[in-house]
């Protein structure tokens, strides 16, 4: 079962201003150096000191009124995602708390799950932050710390539910993302790692013949990592490498019984990197980040079980 409503999150989502990444050729504005002006051609050629000795002008006054604002948006997500998760999974189901194993449970979806969405949220909660003019160190450190609190509460109260339980793979899910987006900060590198997401929903959410919706749709997701190529080969073989290009590699599973059957399919997909796009300013840096988060349809190919190759794969 899914502890994320992606739904109210993903709106959430459109209401924060967040940075995009633009090269390193673009003037660089300290306050967000790695949102704005990440994407370094030849990534593997740049010595990584040039990056943390980039100056730095003096912080500007935080934004009481974006915070306020921000966190406001936040508080009142947060109680929608609270009650709607009350009445789907935890009325009247109050019990002593207790934990419980489900590793096997979805062949492990619903962990890729629980990584992705303690990754988003950290994204959001780092943005309205870095919005509101607090510095971007500051920013990431507490948007995964956020994120991972947030997830947490999510899991205790499942620990009171006697259909559930508080599930140690889930909060360690959580705990991976979220360090994996403030790892982001601390070692460049990572960001030509790219968490993203991909959904086709099946036919018992389109037929409507369950209450099922698209986080517990675990057979329509896919769950990627998208590589940013170009930056991470040698000069000599990066010039040959379209700019615009990525590599995915990517999981799902398929016909899940709920009894930890089912099939797992991995995937070897193009994608695209959007910071290519001609888009300017805050609102288009937002944009390119927002499409960064998802894999939409590309050709591909699949690698387990059984070599088949697709026009499409999402």
């Amino acid at each position: 079962m899914k502890k994320i409503s992606f739904i109210l999150i993903l709106i959430f989502s459109l209401t924060v201003n967040t940075h995009g990444q633009d090269s390193l050729k673009i003037k660089l504005k300290p306050k967000s150096f790695l949102y704005e002006n990440f994407h370094y051609p030849n990534f593997a050629n740049l010595k990584i000191d040039t990056v943390k000795t980039l100056p730095f002008t003096h912080p500007q006054k935080i934004n009481k009124t974006s915070l306020l604002i921000y966190g406001g948006i936040t508080l009142a997500t947060g109680i929608g995602v609270h009650i709607y998760q009350s009445n789907a999974w935890w009325r009247n189901q109050n019990s002593h708390f207790h934990f419980e194993n489900d590793n096997k449970y979805a062949l492990q979806i619903d962990k890729y799950g629980h990584y992705y969405g303690a990754y988003l949220l950290g994204h959001i909660f780092s943005s309205t932050l870095e919005a509101s003019n607090l510095d971007l160190e500051s920013s990431y450190q507490y948007g995964a710390l956020l994120s991972f609190l947030f997830q947490m509460y999510v899991e205790i109260e499942d620990g009171f539910g006697p259909n559930w339980g508080f599930s140690p793979g889930d909060a360690g899910a959580d705990l991976l993302g979220s360090a994996y987006f403030l790892s982001q900060y601390y070692f460049p590198v990572l960001h030509n790692f790219q968490p993203r997401l991909s959904y086709w929903p099946t036919e018992k959410v389109l037929s409507g013949k369950t209450n099922a919706i698209i986080i517990d749709d675990y057979e329509g997701q896919t769950f990627w990592m998208s590589i940013r190529v170009k930056d991470l080969l040698p000069k000599s073989l990066a010039q040959y490498w379209p700019t615009f290009l990525m590599l995915a590699v990517g999981t799902d599973a398929r016909n899940l019984d709920g009894h930890g059957g089912g099939q797992r399919e991995y995937f070897l997909s193009f994608d695209i990197d959007y910071d290519v796009l001609p888009l300017h300013g805050e609102f288009g840096q937002w944009v390119k980040n927002t499409l960064g988060l998802f894999h939409f349809p590309m050709p591909g190919i699949r690698l387990s079980p059984g070599f088949a190759g697709f026009a499409i794969i999402y």
